[in-house]
């Protein structure tokens, strides 16, 4: 996927989100794939007059490897409250969903009010999933992926477009 068609899925899913993001919103970022997916969202969200608080929670289930481990563990927690908000929460690949019910159950049980997911890229799964995500911006194959903050052992996340490894 080329950086342009990235950019304007971005676009079109800022535009989706923004009539549903309320005043005291908090965009988390799943770190640390979703750091580049997560900065260009809160700049397209900006252009659409919306401006949440951005967070990240550090998350960790594939370390170095290419397949999840089968467990997630908190690597680094939230940075502030998010008690009584709505949070987005913000990440690269929706793949098992393990990651991101794990995350929305952990910002739950801190108190948000609502939480929301959101997907970079969805890849088909053959089980079945704990959660589906609220919103993604791209399908993608079964593939393992590389580049827009996707890495293979902590390298290529810089790379604009992203790629099948």
């Amino acid at each position: 996927m080329s950086a342009d068609a990235i950019a304007a899925g971005i676009k079109d899913l800022a535009q989706r989100m923004a009539p549903e993001v309320s005043v005291n919103a908090t965009c988390v970022a799943l770190m640390n794939g979703a750091f580049v997916f997560a900065a260009d969202l809160m700049r397209a969200l900006y252009q659409e007059g919306v401006d949440p608080v951005f967070d990240a929670l550090h998350l960790e289930s594939y370390g170095d490897a290419r397949q999840s481990q089968g467990r997630v563990r908190v690597r680094g927690d939230l940075s502030r409250s998010v008690a009584g908000h709505q949070v987005w929460v913000l990440d690269d690949v929706f793949d098992s969903g393990r990651t991101l019910a794990f995350a929305k159950a952990h910002i739950l049980a801190q108190g948000a009010a609502e939480v929301k997911t959101v997907a970079l890229v969805e890849k088909p799964w053959d089980g079945e999933r704990p959660i589906t995500p609220d919103y993604v911006a791209f399908m993608a194959p079964a593939d393992f992926l590389g580049g827009y903050g996707m890495d293979e052992a902590g390298r290529g996340r810089g790379r604009p477009e992203i790629v099948t490894l």
